[in-house]
């Protein structure tokens, strides 16, 4: 009799485990059943249809006009780059100083002005 009982407690408990994990699909919404319409607040006429542009950066590497060994005449114009370290600079060797020229910097020497080394500045 224990069995009999068990086996229809069991047998009720699987089934009704088995038809509470099966979920009824959920109502789709449907379409608003109102009688008002919608209304665009902008003017008529200047709407625009705008549309994301995808603009490529074109990298352009320009090659330094200055040459290892090359004299420049007007280095003392320029103010010497003291903090040489913190735009990435080796440090200057003696009677060397590095000076901002434009876009690039330009290790020269004191005395005589030759270059021994330029950087494109970034």
């Amino acid at each position: 009799m224990k069995r009999l009982i068990l086996s229809a407690v069991t047998a009720s408990m699987l089934a009704a485990s088995a038809f509470s994990g099966q979920a009824a699909p959920l109502a789709q919404p449907s379409a608003p059943q109102s009688s008002y319409t919608q209304v665009d607040w902008q003017k008529p006429g200047t709407h625009r249809d705008v549309k994301k542009r995808v603009i490529k950066k074109k990298v352009m590497v320009k090659r330094s006009h200055w040459r290892n060994g090359q004299r420049y005449s007007n280095w003392k114009r320029h103010q010497p780059v003291r903090d040489w370290n913190r735009y990435g600079l080796r440090r200057p060797g003696p009677g060397q100083e590095w000076i901002r020229v434009g876009n690039d910097y330009v290790l020269v020497s004191i005395l005589s002005g030759i270059i021994f080394g330029a950087i494109a500045a970034q």
